[in-house]
C-alpha cells in the first residue's frame, strides 16, 4: 500500500517536473520570437531591382569573374568565398599587388538583411557595395570607366547584359553590373539553421546546451545589439561601450563610422555584424584578430557588457552560436565567357 503511494507520488513529481520543463521551453521560445526572426526560404526582393533568371545568372558570372579586377586575378569570391562561409579566412583580405585591406571582409551570406553594407555602413545596400571593391585601388583596382570597357571587351557578355536588361540601348555598364551582382548576392541566404527551426516551433531543434546559451545570450544583454533576422546587422554600436578591448581589436587609427559621417559621436562605432554562420567565418571583429570564437565571446562580454563571463557561460553561448549555421547556398561555379583578341589585358 505504502509502496503504491510512494510510486504515485514519484510519478506525480515527474509529471510536474516535465510540465515545468515544457513551460520553461515555451517561455524561452516565446522570448526568442520577440527578439529574432527565422531566415526565409526564398530570396529577398530588392527594391527597384527585380530579379530575373537572366539577371541572377549574369550576376553569378560577374561575382566569380576575376577580369573585373585590374590584374584579372581577384573576383568578388576571392574575399567573399562561398566555400568559406562567404568570407575569406584572412584577418584582412589581399588585394591588388598584394596590398591588404584595412578591415576584415564581412560575410556576404545573408548580407541582404543588413541595414547597410561595410563595417562603417558607407554603402546603403548590396548594389552600392558591389561597385566599391571594383574601383578601390587597394582591392580590385579597376578605374570606374574601365569596368564597362573590360566587360564590353568580352564578347560573350554582350548578349547576357542585353537579356538581363532588355530594352536598354547600352546595357553593358558598371551600374548594371552592380545591379546583377546584387540580385545574385540576394540569393545567398542560409535558411533552416537549428535556431530557425526552433523559432518555427521545433523545441527539439536546439540541444540543452544551446538552449542554455540562448537564455544567457538574452539575459546577459547580447541580444540588445545582436537581434533580428541576422542576429545582428541591423544597427550601429560603439566597440568598447564599457571597456576598450585593446589596440589589437580596436586600433586607434580606425575610427569606424566617424570616417563616413564626421560626427564625433560616431568615433569607434561600427555596424553590428551578423552572427549567422559565425562558426564558419573566423577570424572575428573588424580587425580579424580573434581566431577563437570563445575568445571573441569573452571579449564582447567584457567590452560591451562590462561582465566577466565564466568559462561555462562562454561554452553555452558558443554552443548557441553554433546553432546559427544554416543550409549553405548550392552554387554551381559558372563557365565564364572567354576573352577575345579585343579584351583589355591584365595589369602586372
Amino acid at each position: 500500500m505504502f509502496g503504491n503511494a510512494a510510486g504515485a507520488l514519484l510519478s506525480l513529481a515527474g509529471m510536474i517536473a516535465l510540465s515545468a520543463l515544457a513551460l520553461a521551453q515555451d517561455d524561452l521560445m516565446a522570448r526568442a520570437r520577440q527578439e529574432f526572426e527565422p531566415i526565409p526560404t526564398t530570396p529577398h526582393e530588392l527594391p527597384g531591382n527585380a530579379a530575373t533568371p537572366a539577371k541572377v545568372e549574369l550576376g553569378k558570372m560577374l561575382y566569380f569573374d576575376p577580369r573585373l579586377s585590374a590584374s584579372h586575378s581577384i573576383s568578388c569570391n576571392s574575399c567573399h568565398n562561398l566555400g568559406l562561409g562567404g568570407a575569406d579566412a584572412q584577418s584582412t583580405s589581399i588585394g591588388h599587388r598584394w596590398q591588404h585591406g584595412g578591415r576584415n571582409a564581412p560575410t556576404v551570406l545573408n548580407a541582404v538583411f543588413n541595414t547597410a553594407q561595410f563595417w562603417d555602413g558607407r554603402a546603403k545596400d548590396l548594389e552600392q557595395q558591389a561597385g566599391g571593391p571594383m574601383v578601390n585601388p587597394v582591392e580590385m583596382a579597376s578605374p570606374e570607366a574601365h569596368v564597362a570597357e573590360q566587360l564590353k571587351g568580352i564578347p560573350g557578355y554582350r548578349d547576357m547584359f542585353a537579356k538581363a536588361f532588355p530594352g536598354e540601348a547600352d546595357p553593358v555598364s558598371l551600374g548594371n553590373a552592380q545591379k546583377a551582382i546584387a540580385v545574385f548576392e540576394a540569393t545567398l541566404i542560409t535558411p533552416n539553421a537549428p535556431f530557425d527551426r526552433f523559432l518555427k516551433g521545433d523545441a527539439a531543434a536546439l540541444s540543452p546546451a544551446q538552449k542554455a546559451g540562448l537564455k544567457l545570450f538574452m539575459d546577459k544583454g547580447c541580444s540588445a545589439c545582436h537581434n533580428g533576422i541576422g542576429v545582428g546587422g541591423g544597427m550601429y554600436a560603439p566597440f568598447g561601450v564599457v571597456e576598450k578591448p585593446g589596440a589589437d581589436f580596436l586600433p586607434p587609427a580606425d575610427k569606424g563610422r566617424f570616417i563616413v559621417t564626421k560626427t564625433p559621436g560616431d568615433e569607434y562605432v561600427f555596424k553590428v555584424p551578423t552572427l549567422r554562420n559565425i562558426t564558419l567565418t573566423a577570424p572575428y571583429f573588424h580587425t580579424g584578430q580573434a581566431w577563437d570564437l570563445r575568445q571573441a565571446v569573452a571579449v564582447m562580454g567584457a567590452s560591451q557588457l562590462g561582465i566577466e563571463l565564466s568559462n561555462d557561460d562562454v561554452d553555452k553561448i558558443t554552443a548557441f552560436l553554433d546553432s546559427l549555421t544554416g543550409e549553405q547556398p548550392k552554387v554551381t561555379y559558372p563557365i565564364l565567357p572567354p576573352s577575345g583578341a579585343g579584351t583589355p589585358r591584365p595589369e602586372p
